[in-house]
């Protein structure tokens, strides 16, 4: 074995993360981690590239047991990790963070490390420039150069923790090609992923944990997706989606004629209270960019918009909060989440002119607050004060919803809310929108995964070149939408 992990366990204060994380990776496969969010993947991978030091277990390197006291260490031995939310330094180029920390001179030798993050960018045939400033980058383009980051110093095992979760198909395809690359030069390869249609594509070994213990580890062929996913969530893929639709109520949000060039030209739709409706369509069709013009985060040159009756004109996020209107962004991390502050402060962020008096927050008003919407949606944390970023992006999400629904909003945007999330967790979030829509909100749910709009949603509308293509009703097939997503 390249890497054998056993018995491994972490505890943070009274929080037992990893109880039993059994783990082991020959040369020349890529093996599936899999699990929900909360179930120690991380964690365990953590203590794979040297972030931690593990409580208990044995780490075995080629067969010889080792320690790791920081991920400098990792490297050595040839380890590298790919992570789901950037760690790079945004105000420098691709090129510095690809060599940032490598070279101890790097700093000196700038046009050695352009022109060699150019031939590394050139060969795996990234859509990147090494001149470019990271902060500049789309999300994908930031995952892009995580990975570039891993794979430049020739390891031996690379470790990558959801790299699709935020990358277009095309994309998508660029991270397999490498992956299998890897592959064929004898490298091991643990991959992370919540999207159970990439098993096959890429796994050769599965590995599953839940609670923190490793429940199964065997050949995926061997495994079908069903009984996988009961090995992750103890339970069946139809309890996931398993949702019964009620009779809509009055409009909640009429749109009518909205155009924000260049995405989004001429929409016109209906939201009902009490109803989801699914937004489907390819990456570019205009989905987020419709959300964020009703929203007001970006500004729409004509058209109208209702909001149970009333005339409504969004110059901002504001007007938006105060019409009753929510949007859960598709980067969680960046746009609908300050990770350094506890979950308190984030559960509150838009009601605070209700819990203000003064100019102060009353601690009493927002400590009950969060305390509500904590046992109502179900939020696993340790206490108000753990940090938000801290959390699975599981309970994220819900902290993210919580702090709208606390707000009493009525109409919710959702643009990809389950986007790297595992399915456990994605029936959880689907519990919340269900909930919501029983309670009388209008949900619209922009959603990548046909299966999800398919099985969650009451009617689908599907967007092409920034307009609506189509509607479908509940029942449809993904070929429907497909056909009329191109």
């Amino acid at each position: 074995m390249l890497l054998a992990l056993s018995g491994m366990a972490k505890r943070f204060g009274g929080v037992s993360a990893l109880r039993n994380g059994t783990l082991a990776v020959k040369p020349g496969e890529v093996h599936l981690l899999m699990g929900e969010n909360g179930a120690g993947k991380s964690t365990l991978m953590k203590i794979a590239a040297g972030m931690l030091k593990p409580d208990g277990g044995t780490f075995e390197w080629r067969g010889q047991r080792v320690s790791l006291s920081r991920p400098a260490d990792a490297a050595r031995l040839g380890i590298a990790m790919v992570h789901q939310e950037s760690l790079l330094a945004p105000h420098l180029t691709v090129a510095e963070n690809i060599y940032l920390g490598r070279e101890a001179s790097w700093r000196f030798q700038l046009p050695k490390i352009l022109h060699a993050a150019a031939r590394l960018i050139e060969e795996h045939r990234f859509p990147l420039q090494a001149d470019w400033r990271v902060d500049r980058l789309s999300p994908a383009g930031r995952q892009m150069v995580e990975i570039c980051r891993a794979i430049a110093h020739g390891s031996s095992l690379l470790i990558f923790d959801e790299p699709t979760s935020s990358l277009s198909n095309a994309e998508t395809e660029q991270v397999f090609r490498i992956v299998g690359d890897l592959k064929k030069r004898g490298a091991g390869v643990i991959y992370i992923t919540h999207r159970l249609e990439e098993l096959r594509t890429i796994g050769d070994r599965v590995t599953v944990l839940r609670d923190g213990e490793t429940v199964h580890t065997g050949d995926l062929a061997d495994l079908s997706r069903e009984e996988l996913i009961r090995h992750m969530v103890g339970r069946e893929l139809s309890a996931i989606y398993d949702r019964e639709p009620l009779p809509p109520g009055g409009v909640a949000l009429r749109v009518r004629g909205l155009s924000s060039p260049p995405f989004v030209k001429n929409v016109s739709f209906d939201l009902r209270s009490g109803e989801i409706v699914g937004l489907a369509g390819l990456v570019g069709a205009g989905r987020t960019e419709l959300c964020r013009a009703i929203f007001g985060v970006d500004r729409a040159l004509s058209g109208e918009v209702e909001v149970h009756g009333a005339r409504f004109s969004a110059r901002s996020p504001r007007d938006a909060r105060e019409a009753g209107i929510a949007l859960i962004p598709e980067d969680r991390g960046r746009h609908g989440l300050a990770r350094l502050l506890p979950v308190a402060p984030n559960l509150s962020a838009a009601s605070l002119d209700r819990l203000c008096r003064a100019g102060f927050v009353e601690a009493q008003r927002e400590r009950a607050l969060v305390e509500t919407f904590v046992e109502k949606l179900r939020i696993r944390t340790a206490g108000s004060k753990q940090l938000a970023g801290r959390l699975s992006g599981g309970n994220q999400q819900k902290v993210v919803i919580g702090k709208w629904v606390a707000r009493g909003a009525k109409v919710f945007l959702f643009d990809e809310p389950t986007r790297g999330i595992d399915v456990g967790a994605k029936a959880e979030v689907f519990r919340v929108m269900d909930s919501l829509a029983r309670e009388g909100a209008a949900i619209l749910m922009v959603s990548s995964e046909l299966p999800e709009l398919l099985g969650v949603a009451d009617r689908i509308l599907v967007m092409r070149q920034g307009e609506i293509a189509g509607e479908l009703p509940r029942g449809s097939t993904q070929e429907e939408a497909m056909r009329l997503a191109v």
